[in-house]
């Protein structure tokens, strides 16, 4: 079918798994994706949220553009189950991206695996920026989507990592994260480890990815000078953002509204130091000194799924995947 005005791309899960890409390529297009924002070429506005009183269900819609590539779209997600455990919640993420230089539509996406992706690549440019120098040991507290592609991730951005620590629950998880590490870097292993306050004091850059049940909550305390913990989920306390000695964040107006839980008794969270963008378009440094301990906070930008997506888009289209669907007809 000759695409047109009427016609969606629409790709799978499926279609998605089949697509073959690089660490280095995700995170390369990832950062390109933060200098057009800090370049002001790009667009990401705050995200809406929406969140019945009892919490069983939460949704989001982000519309962002990047000026680079040409492209605007949108972001929904939708979770449902969020007192359950996680077999029996429901997640649903999609993204449709438009060509704002034809006018065409691109496609529309399953964004599961565009979001396992980036988000661990984000923070590892996180860690990259943030790092002290000398960094040697990373910690990792988590074994779920993002828990798995951690490692990998840090060690692509920081490649003299020499000694790599887990901490997880579930050995479903602890074996995948072991698979997806000799998947990527063969010649490595991960140490689990069972006393999270000694391997936080042993650790260089923490990483919390765990679910918003786990017990795990680093805090400042144990945190050694020039420590950088980095939370994408849950597993550190409050205190490790409330007594760092910078705040870091992908997006201050993104924390505000998904990092509530890190808020201080008054319900205050504190001012962000720094955002991701500008560290990577070396407009200001992400660490000034090598004893402060930071504290960074990965919150989802919808530049980096566009820049991601578009980028998968792009092959899928080369290898002839996915479905056209008449949408408008």
């Amino acid at each position: 079918m000759d695409r047109d005005d009427t016609t969606l791309r629409v790709l799978s899960t499926s279609d998605l798994d089949g697509l073959d890409i690089s660490l280095t390529d995700v995170v390369d297009t990832v950062e390109q994706a933060y200098r057009t924002l800090a370049a002001g070429k790009s667009d990401n506005p705050r995200k809406l949220t929406v969140k019945p009183e009892d919490g069983h269900s939460v949704s989001y819609a982000m519309l962002g553009r990047d000026g680079v590539r040409g492209v605007v779209a949108i972001k929904t997600s939708y979770k449902h189950g969020l007192h359950d455990d996680r077999a029996r919640q429901h997640y649903y993420t999609t993204l449709t991206l438009y060509d704002d230089v034809t006018g065409l539509p691109v496609a529309m996406m399953d964004c599961s695996r565009i979001g396992s992706l980036r988000t661990p690549a984000v923070s590892a440019l996180l860690a990259r920026e943030c790092a002290a120098p000398g960094a040697t040991t990373a910690l990792v507290i988590g074994t779920g989507t993002q828990g798995r592609l951690a490692l990998p991730f840090l060690l692509t951005t920081l490649p003299e990592l020499d000694r790599l620590l887990l901490s997880g629950t579930h050995p479903d998880g602890i074996a995948a994260v072991r698979a997806e590490l000799a998947r990527h870097f063969p010649d490595r292993e991960v140490e689990t480890v069972t006393e999270l306050a000694s391997a936080a004091r042993e650790s260089d850059v923490i990483v919390a990815t765990a679910g918003p049940h786990t017990p795990a909550a680093v805090e400042a305390g144990w945190l050694r000078p020039g420590a950088t913990a980095i939370l994408v989920g849950h597993g550190l306390a409050p205190s490790t953002l409330h007594r760092a000695d910078r705040v870091i964040a992908t997006s201050e107006a993104q924390m505000r509204i998904t990092g509530t839980d890190m808020a201080d008794s008054q319900g205050a969270l504190p001012t962000v130091d720094l955002e991701l963008p500008s560290a990577i378009a070396g407009v200001s440094k992400a660490r000034t000194s090598p004893e402060q301990r930071i504290f960074a906070y990965n919150s989802g930008l919808v530049v980096t799924d566009i820049a991601l997506g578009h980028h998968f888009a792009q092959r899928a289209a080369e290898q002839d995947l996915g479905t056209e669907v008449a949408l408008w007809r």
